[in-house]
């Protein structure tokens, strides 16, 4: 399996980081799985990261705890998609795949609680050399 992401690739939290218009990063710790060299996030529709990145793609991504402390020093640039209705439907079956008991009780629960509009997969891949 490809993995580009350095350590943020396989670590079981990843501190996604999105920026404000003024350019203010917010990181935000999340679950992610890695699949054909990309990174899956998922994650509420009308959260605040969702809305930054269909305004400014560029995200980076570091390995840490479930705080949201960073456990390595590697930063990774990368770029952010809001994934489509089949999209999000894949990403939850990789989120429960990689999280196995605990990813199928939370995204279950989270189907039930918000119906499938509730929730969304963001896809994220490497940033392209310059």
């Amino acid at each position: 399996m490809d993995n580009p992401f350095g350590t943020a690739g396989t670590a079981k939290y990843v501190l996604l980081t999105t920026f404000r218009k003024d350019g203010t990063p917010v990181g935000t710790a999340v679950w992610a799985a890695l699949d054909d060299g990309k990174l899956y996030v998922w994650t509420v529709t009308d959260s605040w990261k969702v809305k930054r990145i269909r305004r400014n793609p560029a995200v980076t991504l570091q390995a840490c705890n479930v705080s949201g402390k960073p456990t390595d020093d590697q930063v990774v640039e990368a770029t952010a998609r809001v994934l489509d209705e089949p999209g999000s439907d894949r990403t939850r079956t990789l989120i429960k795949k990689r999280y196995a008991l605990p990813g199928w009780l939370v995204v279950t629960a989270s189907l039930i609680r918000r119906g499938r509009n509730g929730t969304i997969g963001i896809e994220i891949s490497p940033a392209q050399p310059q």
